[in-house]
């Protein structure tokens, strides 16, 4: 009994050690397989996510494209800054001792150093990790001193960023354009663009429409930290690292617009020396349709606008009752035209066999027509008139009886064809249309309510009639080049950043109008006469540098004005539309004075000087004084002939 006893004690000890042993082996089996998902299968993502817990990637933002002028003067820059930036993590530990000293050599007020303390310690969750940006654009010895005391500062880095300037202010503001900082709501709204927190987008003219390629792509580097998170590669090492470890930023492209900017100044100086506080100017070549100028006043200032503006001014410069800089005036506002859109009434009626030229007509200073009085402006009267004269002298009684012959809808197929009502296409910011009213319109918008007197009121551009300062501008050049009108040019070429041209835009012609020469040619005599005849409205700018012609207008405004509003709204705005030189077009140009009053007293003027200085100074190369530097040379004129007139009288 005791024999078979220890035989199963045997047996029982034997089946607990193989069952070890297989536990064991189980156990070594699991951990072989753990080591091989560890080692092999796994073993590339734990590699990176320890090189990433010593290497910190930092993106290297791309140098954004420059903009030139159709000269080549540079209009958009790009020039080095360096912003300081904390990771909120590592300088929280040592809190007490690095941020007083951060906030010494920054120069922080009490109240910077309180505010920017409290920013820092609100950052929570994955933010604590990443840059902030604490002061932008340090000076060259704040710079100096940061570099010098480094070694104190960790989790404080300095950071090369270009920064976007405009050399010539607020010249062209609206349709060169400004960059800012993007929102959440944009890198919402452009996903897989590679926008971060922290980048800047074009937000209006051609930095806006020509984002892609002005922008270019950023670069990155990966580089070694420590346990601080303070930078250990030095520029060297950074120099030789491969492309695992960094990727060049590719530069955006260039572009060179057609603008002119000594015209623009030009432009600004003509209306700054009358005193008009708002309006605008397109100067167009009648025969590409490059855009000269583009003028929109008062304008902004997109170096205060891309280095970011409070709410209290943003408010300021968007106020309904002000004057509203943030407003496109050359095409995104739309107008009544007045007496410019006149010849287009004449081209309408002269090509449907309606009108005789040579017929003339009476004028009494109104006509009659059911229970109102249609009259001429200021109340003039100017007796019989044929369409050379009508035109000479604005009369608004022929122009009547011409639009009550020619009917609305010819008149609206004469203005769609020379541009009016529709989009130019310029293909920046949000251009109007215009709008030219049509007799199915009119049943639409007063149904059962049709009167002859819209049909009056069209003729002369009034009532229901809208139109932009380019769109007119660009119509004019079609009158001046025998009815060609062209797309308008901004872009002249895309270039690479070492000024090899990647792409040139030609002239594109947009509709050649099927309109009779000789007609034409009248118009064109008419419009000289403007300006050139003792009877035209705009004669008073004739000059004998350059042969101008043209039509001014005087387009009438709402008189009713809200308590608060500027009484200045209650006038009419002032509009001249021309080219010159008058016997060989060479441009067109647009100038409306809002609110100035008359067209002949008040924009003429203004477009005569710009078309001098073109003609005279700009194209020559002779640059353009800025207003002030005009008004400071005939202050100093002014002393000096003071000083002499004694002098000479002792004699």
């Amino acid at each position: 009994m005791v024999l078979v006893s220890n035989r199963a004690g045997v047996s029982e000890f034997r089946e607990r050690i193989r069952g070890m042993a297989g536990l064991a082996v189980f156990g070594l089996l699991i951990l072989l397989g753990r080591m091989m998902q560890l080692q092999i299968f796994d073993g590339a993502k734990y590699r990176r996510e320890a090189q990433e817990n010593i290497l910190r990637v930092i993106y290297v933002p791309s140098t954004r494209g420059i903009i030139r002028d159709t000269h080549g003067r540079v209009i958009a820059a790009n020039r080095p800054t360096y912003n300081v930036y904390v990771v909120p993590r590592w300088i929280s530990r040592r809190m007490d001792e690095v941020y007083p000293k951060l906030a010494e050599y920054l120069g922080l007020t009490r109240d910077e150093r309180d505010r920017l303390e409290a920013r820092i310690r609100s950052v929570d969750g994955r933010r604590r990790d990443q840059y902030i940006l604490v002061r932008p654009d340090i000076d060259r010895e704040t710079l100096a001193i940061l570099d010098t005391h480094r070694d104190e500062l960790h989790g404080v880095s300095v950071i090369a960023v270009p920064l976007r300037t405009y050399p010539f202010g607020t010249l062209a503001a609206h349709a060169l354009g400004y960059i800012n900082e993007v929102s959440a709501e944009d890198l919402e709204s452009h996903p897989g663009e590679d926008y971060r927190a922290g980048d800047r987008m074009g937000r209006m003219g051609v930095e806006r429409a020509w984002e892609s390629i002005l922008r270019g792509r950023r670069g990155w580097v990966r580089v070694d930290r420590d346990h601080r998170g303070v930078i250990l590669s030095t520029r060297d090492e950074i120099a030789q690292f491969g492309p695992d470890r960094r990727q060049d930023p590719v530069p955006g492209r260039d572009l060179v617009l057609s603008l002119d900017m000594e015209l623009m100044r030009s432009t600004e100086r003509a209306f700054a020396q009358r005193g008009h506080p708002s309006g605008a100017v397109a100067v167009v070549n009648v025969r590409t349709g490059g855009v000269l100028a583009l003028y929109s006043r008062p304008s902004l200032d997109p170096n205060e606008m891309t280095m970011g503006v409070s709410l209290p001014r943003l408010r300021e410069l968007s106020d309904p009752r002000g004057l509203r800089p943030l407003v496109d005036r050359s095409i995104y506002e739309m107008y009544p035209p007045g007496s410019t859109f006149k010849p287009f009434t004449a081209v309408a009626a002269l090509n449907a066999g309606l009108l005789d030229p040579s017929e003339t007509m009476r004028c009494d200073g109104f006509i009659v027509r059911g229970r109102r009085r249609f009259r001429c402006a200021h109340g003039h009267i100017h007796g019989r008139v044929d369409l050379l004269s009508a035109l000479i002298q604005s009369c608004n009684v022929y122009f009547f009886q011409v639009g009550e012959t020619a009917q609305m809808n010819r008149i609206a197929r004469a203005a769609f064809d020379f541009g009016l009502g529709r989009r130019t296409g310029i293909g920046i910011n949000s251009e109007a249309s215009g709008f030219i009213p049509t007799r199915e319109w009119y049943a639409r918008a007063y149904p059962g309510q049709w009167r002859l007197g819209f049909t009056l009121n069209t003729a002369i551009g009034q009532q229901s009639t809208r139109t932009t300062v380019l769109q007119l501008a660009l119509s004019y050049a079609a009158l001046a080049n025998g009815g060609t009108l062209y797309v308008p040019q901004l872009i002249q070429r895309v270039t690479a950043p070492d000024g090899h041209v990647l792409q040139e835009f030609p002239p594109t012609v947009r509709r050649r109008v099927d309109v009779n020469e000789a007609q034409l040619q009248l118009i064109d005599r008419a419009l000289r006469g403007v300006v050139g005849d003792p009877r035209g409205t705009a004669h008073s700018v004739d000059m004998p540098e350059v042969a101008l012609a043209g039509k001014t207008g005087t387009a009438q405004v709402s008189r009713s004005t809200r308590e608060g509003d500027d009484p200045r709204r209650s006038q009419d705005h002032a509009w001249f539309a021309g080219f010159a030189p008058a016997e060989n077009p060479e441009i067109a140009i647009v100038v409306l004075v809002e609110h100035g009053g008359s067209g002949g007293a008040e924009a003429a003027p203004v477009a005569a000087q710009i078309v001098r200085d073109y003609f005279t100074r700009v194209r020559t190369g002779a640059p353009i004084e800025s207003v002030a530097r005009a008004n400071a040379r005939a202050s100093r004129e002014r002393q000096r002939v003071g000083r002499v007139a004694p002098h000479r009288g002792r004699h």
